[in-house]
């Protein structure tokens, strides 16, 4: 059979998710349809709405989940190459990156759900550790977030004469600390404890709090104010 017949500008015209978002809005186009968009075509024996029904049949249709899937990945399906898969891949951080600017901005922090909030978004989903500090003010607004760490940390090279030093410098009268865990578990390691204690007593001679300190997964989190644990 002739590929071209799978080809978006060859369907009826009731049948083009083009026409259809076009016509009758966006809402009116289903996922596998937007990503046929994007997609234009499918494969020998498959039209690009049935190839982009596969494709999200491989994530139990959760377009989250499909946006951790790589590049790679999508090219083992018959009928998406490299550009097509970066489109894929673009489309969806795009998606991602949209859902980021439209949550909530708490300048404010007035519990641990207020961290996770702010912070999920950017930790939630990494394949590896980071660790953050963020600096507030004396109403408990955030005045920086800083990356202390990318790709895991332990308290022997926190340096503590840095994270002073800067919220020193911006006026900062208190820190919270979050770092992600991309194993799922939120249970704090020694080495997370012995992070906190060590930025805890750092900050004493200079009357500077560590408020809490949140472990972060992708939908929850663990926070040591809440328990106790400071």
């Amino acid at each position: 059979m002739d590929n071209k017949s799978f080809t978006i500008k060859n369907w009826a015209q009731d049948d083009r998710p083009r026409e259809k978002l076009l016509n009758k809005g966006r809402t009116a186009v289903s996922d596998a349809e937007l990503i046929a968009i994007l997609i234009g075509s499918g494969n020998k024996t498959e039209s690009a709405v049935e190839l982009s029904k596969r494709i999200l049949a491989s994530t139990d249709y959760k377009l989250n989940d499909l946006g951790k899937v790589s590049v790679n990945q999508l090219m083992k399906f018959n009928g998406i190459g490299e550009a097509k898969a970066i489109t894929i891949v673009a489309a969806l951080e795009l998606g991602r990156r949209r859902k980021s600017e439209a949550v909530v901005k708490k300048n404010k922090i007035t519990s641990s759900k207020d961290v996770f909030e702010v912070m999920n978004y950017q930790l939630g989903e990494l394949k590896h550790e980071e660790f953050w500090i963020l600096y507030l003010d004396n109403s408990n607004q955030i005045i920086e977030k800083f990356q202390l760490s990318k790709g895991g940390i332990n308290s022997t090279i926190v340096d503590v004469r840095l994270v002073y030093k800067k919220a020193l410098e911006i006026a900062s009268v208190s820190l919270i600390l979050v770092h992600n865990h991309p194993s799922g578990n939120l249970n704090p390691s020694s080495q997370d404890k012995q992070i906190t204690r060590k930025l805890q007593k750092g900050g004493e001679s200079l009357d500077i709090k560590v408020l809490d300190h949140l472990i972060i997964t992708e939908k929850s989190y663990f926070s040591f104010a809440d328990e106790n644990l400071l």
